[in-house]
């Protein structure tokens, strides 16, 4: 008790001595600069400005000296007296004045930037390792705003239910304090605190991504999959120019300022400014932009600041700000991203096991810290903007769980219209009990045509349902009717959520309902149509079948993903009943429903019974994790995956005449070669080891396509007719490669690069004996207005056949 006292009464004393220092920070002019650091002299210890000059700081009764900085402005120092009052210290800061007196530079000589960049280059290693291992604290805020948007869009009315019809709106705003570790490669966020403005049960965005400049390549987000090349690369001189706009003095160091200048559009390159200290040749401030034209992806202009303070004898990031700007569909968007680093240890003592494979830790009831906390905590304040946003989302989210309002929030997302109706889809929701019901429009009931139903209405429709405790119920429902065969079909199909540290689910169903004889379905329904009524090439082969299936899925950790499910199906084949196309194709005519398959198959299958278990394992070495305090979230590693599936065909289990052991063996990944581009490739092997009673389903399938709609890429071969190399053999192998070239040779073309479109090569493969395979090779263009990609591809046949052809695709939306 007497302890307890003793403490209790030391933190009364501390903080009835510590004071507030607070002020505004204003150029010459009286224009306010946002996120000025403003630190006590002689240490790392201080605050930002906020959005609009604002700052406040917490000391000790005391003598200070503080220290303003803005990129770009001089410094300003001020002496203040703390004494158990709050006090109020602004700061105005004039315009970097850079001198040019002691360099002469003469007509045709070479500007002194290049010396400087030189030696900045020379000395770029030894910065980015000079600290291998620290912790720091660091302050994250994130925000977007809009500026402008559309009334509607898709048809439906944009109305974010906030009640503010303004078209100036902010529509994120986040913080996070955390702890960021660093030993080597290995690194750990343990987040303390986070909070997101009108979602009390979320998290914020917790990553510190500091963007070090002393790295060749800088990957940023999803921005541009080649990085961006730093302006002190080892190759930096083949991309960019330099110019020397002068030097100004600094607590006692020449800094000079360089003006950066990329040599050629349409290439991954900053423009604007870096700092550089004379001597030790490192960056003590950043100022620079990534332009659209700069091959930037998504946005319109990124602006990045960081500033750099001593500690001991080197320097550490005291603070970045990224500000993204850009206008998608008339939505238009800006924001900033600030990280405050603070209490840096750069001698930690880790303990062993302390990193494992946990990149980031959210701690339980970190985002349930209360008002105070934060308004204790936060080391830059709140703009007013800012402030008005919580109060109102966080008042708007309380308002949210009332029934009343959940009742008349479901009344008018429940209206039913046109739109909905035919275009988007329909929703029906109840909040309150935490469900949702869903129907397809009515556009997709009656889009599908095949030779053995006809035409084809269908209706799907989906449920779900959220528990309290995190667990989830989805349902979905098909219905079809073949106007044709005049067969009704029925069937659902739902998942389980359990709600357990690692993922885990049930997933089950059953009912009656067609499918293709190839069950992974490399036949798209509305392909199909087309071609069939068009072209009376009906490709999709058909059988019914009753069926149920029951499995359960679980991540296991470590990288590891298991599932097993049991499959029933009593399965009856399906005759062509009409001949109906719009074809102008008078000669042709339609084939049987039933895959031919050279050696295998000839005749449709008779009716019959098969149940089948199936299990599959994947395993991705080095995966990394997010924990959260219920759940941890896989999110992947730089190695491959790896996945093995074993299905067993039981005979003569409820009935089952199928009896057969098949397996499959597949290796994948996707290679982040920066500005290299992005390959990847897919490597398979399977067969059966046993076969003793096959049906034509169970063979092994390949993903074909006889289409100008481009099939599934890493899995299927675009110019294979469907079933022609069906098999039942011991073994097979195949691969599958792509190089995504992402600009590297595309923004060298003249008038073709301002298009921003991007080239692939690739190649598919298939070998199953000496008498059965398959190749074709690929060259591509995607990133066509952002959605589209064009294949030209060339294929190679055992008999020497040499099939050529074009596909089309639309990668991002389906």
């Amino acid at each position: 008790m007497k302890y307890f006292t003793l403490v209790f009464l030391l933190l009364i004393t501390y903080y009835t001595n510590a004071t507030q220092v607070n002020g505004v920070v204003k150029d010459s002019k009286g224009n306010i600069l946002p996120f000025s650091s403003i630190l006590i002299k002689g240490t790392a210890k201080g605050t930002t400005a906020n959005a609009k000059g604002f700052y406040t700081l917490q000391l000790n009764n005391g003598n200070y000296t503080l220290v303003c900085q803005h990129i770009g402005f001089t410094s300003v120092e001020k002496k203040v007296k703390v004494v158990n009052e709050n006090v109020e210290v602004d700061f105005i800061l004039s315009e970097q004045e850079y001198k040019l007196t002691d360099v002469v530079i003469k007509s045709g000589s070479e500007d002194p930037a290049y010396e400087i960049i030189r030696k900045t280059i020379a000395k770029r290693e030894e910065h980015l390792n000079e600290i291998k291992k620290y912790q720091v604290e660091v302050y994250i805020k994130g925000q977007m705003q809009l500026r402008g948007y559309p009334k509607k869009f898709m048809g439906e009315t944009v109305d974010f239910e906030d009640g503010d019809t303004s078209k100036h709106k902010m529509i994120f705003l986040s913080e996070t304090v955390a702890n960021y570790s660093v030993d080597g490669n290995k690194k750990k966020v343990d987040v303390v605190s986070t909070r997101v403005s009108g979602s009390s049960n979320s998290f914020g965005f917790s990553s510190p991504q500091i963007i070090s400049f002393y790295e060749n390549n800088i990957s940023i987000a999803a921005l541009n999959p080649r990085g961006f090349i730093s302006p002190i690369s080892n190759n930096a001189f083949n991309f960019y120019k330099y110019k020397f706009e002068g030097m100004f003095f600094e607590n006692g160091k020449t800094i000079n300022r360089i003006k950066v200048i990329p040599k050629r559009k349409y290439e991954p390159l900053f423009s604007g400014y870096i700092n550089i200290i004379e001597d030790e040749w490192r960056l003590q401030s950043v100022q620079l932009q990534l332009l659209k034209e700069q091959q930037m992806q998504y946005l319109d202009t990124l602006t990045i600041e960081q500033l750099y303070i001593p500690l001991r004898n080197i320097w550490v990031i005291k603070q970045q700000v990224i500000k993204p700007a850009g206008k998608i569909f008339s939505f238009d968007f800006f924001g900033s991203f600030l990280q405050v680093y603070d209490k840096f240890n750069i001698e930690p003592e880790y303990k062993k096991g302390f990193f494992g494979n946990t990149l980031m830790k959210f701690f339980d009831s970190s985002n349930k810290k209360s008002i105070n906390y934060w308004d204790s905590i936060r080391p830059v304040p709140l703009s007013v903007a800012e402030a008005k946003d919580y109060k109102k989302k966080d008042s708007l989210e309380q308002e949210r769980k009332s029934p009343h309002y959940l009742d008349s929030l479901d009344k008018k997302r429940n209206t039913l219209t046109l739109g909905k109706l035919f275009l988007t889809g329909y929703n029906y929701s109840k909040e309150k009990y935490k469900t949702n019901f869903s129907f397809e429009p009515l556009t997709k009931s009656f889009n599908s045509y095949n030779t053995v139903e006809g035409f084809v209405l269908s209706l799907s429709a989906n449920y779900n349902k959220r528990f309290e405790d995190k667990k989830s119920l989805s349902l979905s429902s098909n219905f079809r009717y073949g106007l044709s065969n005049t067969h009704f079909n029925a069937s659902i199909n739902g998942n389980y959520n359990l709600a357990t540290k690692y993922a885990s689910s049930l997933f089950f169903g059953g009912g009656k309902n067609v499918f293709q004889f190839n069950n992974n379905n490399p036949i798209a329904v509305f392909n199909n149509s087309i071609s069939t009524l068009w072209y009376t090439a009906n490709h999709m082969k058909l059988y019914e079948a009753w069926y149920g299936r029951i499995g359960y899925r679980k991540a296991l950790g470590d990288g590891f993903n298991f599932s097993v499910f049991a499959t029933y199906q009593h399965r009856m084949p399906l005759e062509n009943t009409t001949d109906y196309k719009f074809s102008t194709y008078k000669n042709r005519i339609f084939t049987p429903n039933f895959p031919v398959i050279p050696a295998y198959a000839s005749v449709n299958i008779a009716e019959h019974n098969a149940l089948t278990l199936t299990a599959n394992l994947t395993w991705k070495p080095g995966a990394k994790y997010i924990e959260f305090p219920d759940r941890k979230i896989n999110i992947g590693s730089r190695y491959p995956t790896f996945n093995l599936t074993v299905t067993k065909g039981i005979n003569n289990l409820l009935g089952s005449d199928v009896d057969y052991t098949k397996w499959y063996f597949n290796i994948s990944d996707n290679l982040n070669m920066k500005l290299g581009g992005r390959l990847r490739y897919e490597l398979e092997a399977g067969g059966f080891l046993q076969a003793d009673k096959v049906f034509t389903p169970d063979f092994i399938h390949y993903l074909g396509n006889q289409t100008v709609i481009a099939s599934q890429y890493m899995k299927g071969f675009q110019l294979l007719p469907y079933y022609e190399l069906s098999n039942m053999n011991n073994f097979y192998t195949a691969g599958h490669i792509e190089y995504h070239l992402n600009g590297l040779l595309s923004n060298k073309i003249p008038l073709f690069r301002k298009l921003n479109w991007f080239f692939v090569v690739g190649a598919n493969a298939l070998y199953i004996n000496s008498q059965k395979n398959f190749y074709e090779a690929f060259f591509s263009i995607e990133n066509i207005f952002k959605i589209i990609r064009v294949d030209f591809v060339q294929g190679y046949k055992q008999n020497g056949e040499t099939p050529q052809g074009i596909k089309f695709s639309l990668p991002l939306l389906f």
